[in-house]
């Protein structure tokens, strides 16, 4: 009915979104798999303090229902009222976890609901609720993806769009308009890991700099992005809002020259 009326942009590729909207829906309600996410992300977060897996109770769960531990916190977006390095710890540790999952499990929880994500005060501790949405990714795309970033902080334009077109993010025949306006769309997204200065989310104009480029990918566009971009899109851009709803200040270089040079040592 969207697609008869013309309401949604051609550039949206509706069916795209609907496609992975509904397998991941379906992911949302079966608990077993989501139980076996959890034991996965608690056993790859051992060595990380900060962050806190309920365990599993075993005989209480089923596809139907699933049980865990209890864990005391607030959500994240109620922390806006803890003092300046509690908001920053917060922020760097949001990004970090996106960075650790992407390019060292190879796999990320990709609901971004900010209620997922609980704080507790007293232990400083994050608590990590839900995994429904959780999924692996193709080694080939994070490949590529990794090194988009790694130009980015480079400030090699031409080199994103290169890759930009292996990753299957353009098709190397679009406009060059639409190219400049996806290639200037990762420089915005890159900027807080380009300065060695602490990235301030609550000073940045992120969001309004890319909502300007919006509507030209959204005319131009020749092809859909990559499946695997759909969901890590929407994690990512939750963090990022996050981090702006928190103001955090976060030292964003030096976590991904970290997690760059230990993922081209693996």
């Amino acid at each position: 009915m969207l697609n008869f009326w013309n309401i949604i942009p051609r550039g949206l590729y509706i069916e795209s979104v609907i496609k992975v909207a509904k397998r991941e829906l379906n992911w949302e309600v079966d608990y077993l798999r989501e139980a076996e996410w959890g034991r996965r992300f608690k056993n790859w977060l051992v060595d990380y303090p900060i962050f806190q897996v309920p365990d599993i109770i075993e005989n209480l769960s089923t596809k139907n229902v699933l049980t865990t531990t209890f864990f005391d916190g607030i959500t994240l977006d109620n922390a806006v009222r803890e003092d300046q390095e509690i908001r920053d710890r917060i922020g760097t540790a949001v990004l970090e976890l996106c960075f650790l999952e992407l390019f060292k499990f190879k796999a990320m929880q990709t609901d971004p609901n900010w209620s997922n994500f609980l704080f507790n005060p007293k232990t400083k501790t994050i608590g990590l609720i839900d995994f429904g949405a959780s999924r692996d990714f193709d080694r080939k795309f994070i490949d590529n993806y990794i090194r988009i970033i790694r130009a980015s902080v480079d400030n090699d334009r031409e080199r994103i769009r290169q890759l930009s077109v292996e990753s299957g993010f353009l098709t190397g025949y679009e406009t060059k308009e639409m190219t400049d306006a996806h290639v200037s769309a990762v420089m915005i997204l890159g900027e807080g890991f380009r300065t060695k200065e602490a990235f301030d989310f609550g000073a940045q104009n992120t969001t309004q700099s890319i909502h300007k480029l919006i509507p030209i990918m959204l005319k131009h566009r020749l092809t859909p992005p990559p499946e695997d971009s759909y969901s890590l899109h929407r994690k990512m851009s939750g963090a990022f809002l996050l981090c702006s709803k928190l103001r955090s200040r976060v030292y964003c270089q030096p976590i991904f020259e970290r997690i760059w040079k230990e993922y081209n040592s693996a």
